[in-house]
């Protein structure tokens, strides 16, 4: 099938999250580009999974059935090379539902999870609201590339000498790959370097790679727990098909546990949480086993979109830089040009360029003057945002 993502889907008074609620932004005559949800449709495949399975009108308690854990297992050995058994897979209704169960199943309050800044802003609420503390591990940044300080991050387990003495209490690393927001795609050496500190320091390492098979650039996405047998027992790995099909509503990802142990703990740790629906389990699988033509045409759609919307501001607002992505469908641009603080930035991507977008403060510590744009969208759509913008710049 041949899908034509450059057709407009009016979205408004759907319910959608992305684009009935003008409450947040102020004003309803903005172009959306902040949360993380596509305008496209989802694949063909999945749409007739969803409707076969509702022809059935019985929407009683289920759970997942053997082929879904078929169809992961199969994907994840012909994609990465990994082979999981299918015990290791465990359901949650979505990612940050995982990483909230993650940190009480682990951590006891007062403990420390170490986050990479800027970075998916949920990371932060996940922490606090089992009462951890969040410590800081900011992303090294060059003007062009964010890299991970690694030399930094192994301080972070030392205990201080200076007064007052700081007792390490850190138990967990989140880490975001492909980072949100920033694009980059770890390399296989980042990934190997990183694992090794959380192994000699019995750091549970949370891997976030819901993006993982979204790449814009010509690089290869490694997943954490396939660089050595000892990672894949100190690393909870969690994955969807929401990002890469835009199934984000239907609330069903899954955590890859290898550590028998672990995976106990976490089981244990979700008693009441629900963990999928099958609406959802029958998106997944249908998107798993038959959503790679639709991914194919995907991936050269958003590249086409990354390079116009790169090539727009580089050529007609060069005060501001795109932060050339590797991976997701997001761009983190840098308007720290402009001169403006956080607050009145923000007031002036709503009020001036009329967009709605992730303010860069949001994702924490080295956020501050930049801003994200979800270019999961037709390009008319683009290209109307980016007028806007190069307009309201000019009138500064």
């Amino acid at each position: 099938m041949i899908y034509n993502f450059d057709d407009i889907i009016n979205r408004k008074n759907t319910n959608s999250r992305k684009w009935d609620n003008a409450q947040l932004f102020g004003s309803d005559d903005l172009i959306n580009m902040w949360i993380a949800d596509m305008d496209f449709p989802s694949p063909e495949p999945v749409v007739k999974a969803i409707k076969e399975r509702a022809e059935y009108p019985i929407y009683g308690y289920s759970f997942p059935p053997d082929s879904l854990y078929e169809a992961i297992v199969e994907r994840l050995y012909r994609n990465y090379g990994w082979k999981i058994k299918k015990e290791w897979i465990v359901f949650t209704a979505g990612v940050v539902n995982g990483l909230y169960s993650a940190v009480k199943a682990f951590t006891y309050p007062g403990d420390e999870v170490v986050v990479q800044p800027p970075v998916y802003y949920p990371f932060y609420n996940a922490i606090r609201d089992n009462g951890c503390q969040v410590l800081h591990n900011h992303l090294a940044f060059d003007g062009e590339r964010y890299t991970m300080d690694l030399n930094k991050l192994e301080e972070l387990f030392k205990p201080v000498t200076s007064f007052p003495v700081r007792v390490p209490r850190v138990k967990m690393l989140f880490l975001c790959s492909p980072h949100n927001p920033v694009g980059r795609v770890w390399s296989r050496e980042e990934l190997t370097a990183l694992g090794r500190i959380c192994v000699k320091n019995n750091c549970v390492l949370v891997s976030d790679e819901i993006h993982n098979e979204l790449l814009v650039g010509d690089v290869k996405h490694t997943v954490t727990a396939t660089i050595s047998r000892e990672l894949e027992q100190q690393t909870i790995t969690f994955m969807s098909a929401s990002k890469t099909f835009n199934l984000a509503g239907l609330a069903t990802s899954f955590a890859v546990i290898p550590n028998d142990y672990w995976r106990k703990e976490f089981i244990s740790s979700r008693a009441g949480h629900n963990s999928g629906n099958f609406f959802g389990f029958a998106a997944l699988e249908a998107a798993f086993r038959y959503g790679d033509e639709y991914l194919h045409q995907l991936l050269s759609y958003l590249r086409a979109n990354v390079r116009f919307f790169t090539d727009y501001i580089d050529n007609k607002i060069p005060g501001l830089k795109v932060i050339k992505p590797e991976g997701t469908y997001l761009a983190w641009v840098d308007m720290r040009n402009l001169g403006m603080s956080a607050l009145e930035l923000r007031d002036f991507i709503r009020c001036k360029a009329r967009l709605a977008l992730d303010d860069g403060y949001a994702f924490g510590p080295g956020g501050d003057g930049f801003q994200r744009f979800n270019l999961a969208c037709p390009r008319i759509v683009l290209q109307q945002a980016l007028e806007r913008l190069e307009q309201a710049v000019e009138e500064l």
